[in-house]
């Protein structure tokens, strides 16, 4: 039997997102002023990327691993500093792993 890449495996999850009350916010203008910009490192599902031409966070919970390292790297999300905010995502909504 044949051993699955990572990708492979991450490429048979699925997500059923909670479009109206997302897990994860982020203020992307206040962003702006983030001087090291770690969540766009450290996201396993590359989430966050940062837009060089307009200057501004790029963000989308969708396809978020839930795993937290956003909120561990984010000082602002780490504290729940006004306009960001990290939660599990509400009941049955969220990633569905279907590789281990």
């Amino acid at each position: 039997m044949k051993s699955l890449t990572i990708d492979d495996r991450l490429a048979k999850n699925r997500f059923d997102s909670d479009d109206h009350n997302p897990h994860i916010v982020v203020d992307k203008i206040a962003c702006k002023t983030c001087n090291h910009r770690a969540c766009t490192y450290s996201c396993p599902a590359e989430r966050y990327k940062w837009d060089t031409v307009n200057d501004v966070l790029s963000f989308d919970h969708v396809g978020c691993l839930e795993c937290g390292n956003c909120r561990l790297v984010c000082e602002r999300l780490k504290q729940g500093t006004s306009g960001y905010s990290w939660n599990y995502p509400s009941f049955g909504k969220g990633i569905i792993f279907r590789e281990g």
